[in-house]
C-alpha cells in the first residue's frame, strides 16, 4: 500500500488539531498504515488537498473539498471515537 498523506486541522491549527493528531498516529501505527500526518488550520486545507487523501478536522468544514473530509469531534468530546476510527479507516483502506 502505498503511503497515504492526511491533513488534520483545526480553527488556528494548534490546540485541538493536536489532539486530533496524537489519535490518528495512534490509530494508524495500531493498523500498520504508512501515512504522513500534516497537521494545519482549516483555511489551509483547500490549498494543500491535492496531495492529501483524507482531511480530518476538529471543526466544521467550510466547503467542499476534491478529498474525503470527516469532522473528528469525537475524538475531543471522547464520544462514539471507535466508529470514528473505523470511518476514518475505511477511507484509506
Amino acid at each position: 500500500m502505498a503511503k497515504k498523506r492526511v491533513l488534520v486541522a483545526c480553527g488556528a491549527g494548534i490546540a485541538t488539531s493536536t489532539v486530533l493528531v496524537d489519535r490518528v498516529e495512534k490509530l494508524f501505527k495500531k493498523n500498520h498504515i504508512d501515512a504522513e500526518i500534516v497537521q494545519c488550520k482549516i483555511t489551509e486545507v483547500k490549498s494543500k488537498q491535492r496531495d492529501a487523501d483524507l482531511i480530518v478536522s476538529s471543526t466544521i468544514l467550510p466547503t467542499k473539498y476534491e478529498i474525503p473530509a470527516v469532522v473528528a469531534t469525537a475524538y475531543i468530546s471522547g464520544i462514539n471515537m471507535e466508529a470514528m476510527d473505523e470511518k476514518i479507516l475505511g477511507y484509506l483502506k
